[in-house]
């Protein structure tokens, strides 16, 4: 009998023991080596998990910042603590340092343990980081929503935080689904033709973020309509044969440096536009820019945001919005 107690005590305490050991394993598991693929196919390697972070755009410091705590990157985009052009605007001015087109002396002196670059951006700078010891990761500067959703991942599985981009990417499922619900009860004769003004005279057409999130968001892209692609410049000539119900207009200050007023009273007063509906029926919209021009996963309120814009309080939502899986 007693020898029967001593096997089950025996037994309990290396239960407990291995059980505690397994514990510790998954916890040392979070700063373990591991290896990402990036959007190029290039094999990064990281020892750690990394906490100096750097990226090249706004769209994924948005991205990073609903991932990791702010504390975690070095520095952010010159505009991400502006609220005309951010949806951030106060997460960002918690962190001291801004950016801007930064050179490879300037990188290396923030000491980033990875640095995350869009394939659009300056792409030359890459192997020079990598030649100096630096992780680097490329993403896609995305076209679409399913573009989006792979910049997550592949930045989700280079924080070594795998399971927080799978979480985020169902945060905008689950906010897609709910807009489309009430986009659904809209008739399709009923469906407002949008142009998009945009100080970025190439940017809306076929093949841009913009013009994806037009499709979920219920509404006609008029410059997709017309067969223009996204760096092809729209002329007054093509405003005017598009002919839209509603014009989308900048609100973009650069901090207040620029005057978009002064802008946006030139360009309507243009007598060639006189005829465009919107303009007739004064249908002008001033849209959240940090929503419109948005590619991170806030891309879904930027769905919300051109809805808003053509169809009115049925899809209100509160500024500064953002997804987030950081606890």
């Amino acid at each position: 009998m007693k020898k029967a107690i001593f096997s089950k005590v025996i037994f309990i305490i290396f239960c407990c023991v291995f059980f505690a050991g397994c514990g510790n394993n998954r916890a040392d598991i979070k700063d373990t080596a591991y290896k990402v693929t990036d959007y190029q196919g290039t094999v990064v390697n990281f020892k750690t998990r990394p906490k100096r972070i750097l990226t090249l755009s706004m769209s994924t410091d948005e991205i990073v910042l609903g991932l990791v705590k702010p504390d975690k990157l070095v520095a952010v985009n010159t505009l991400l603590d502006d609220p005309v052009s951010s949806n951030i605007a106060a997460l960002a001015k918690q962190i001291p340092t801004k950016i801007k087109n930064p050179s490879v002396e300037r990188i290396c002196s923030l000491q980033p343990d990875l640095v995350i670059v869009p394939d659009w951006n300056n792409i030359s700078i890459v192997d020079n980081l990598r030649d100096m010891g630096i992780n680097v990761i490329v993403v896609p500067g995305p076209k679409n929503i399913a573009q989006v959703k792979q910049s997550i991942n592949i930045i989700a599985d280079a924080l070594g935080r795998h399971s927080e981009g799978t979480e985020l990417t169902a945060l905008m499922d689950k906010k897609i689904a709910e807009i489309e619900k009430k986009v659904s009860a809209i008739p399709k004769d009923k469906r407002k033709k949008i142009v998009l003004v945009s100080l970025m005279t190439t940017y809306g057409g076929i093949g841009s973020t913009f013009d994806d999130a037009c499709k979920y968001a219920g509404v006609i892209n008029g410059v997709s309509a017309a067969g223009i692609h996204n760096g092809q410049a729209l002329t007054k000539e093509m405003l005017v044969k598009i002919n839209p119900d509603i014009l989308l207009m900048p609100v973009y200050d650069d901090h207040g440096k620029f005057n978009v007023k002064t802008y946006n009273e030139k360009y309507l007063n243009d007598p060639s536009l006189q005829t465009i509906k919107a303009i007739k029926n004064n249908a002008l919209v001033y849209p959240r820019e940090g929503y419109i021009y948005n590619a991170s996963q806030d891309i879904v309120f930027s769905i919300q945001e051109i809805a808003r814009c053509a169809y009115g309080k049925e899809f209100d939502f509160p500024a500064n919005m953002h997804l987030s899986v950081v606890k």
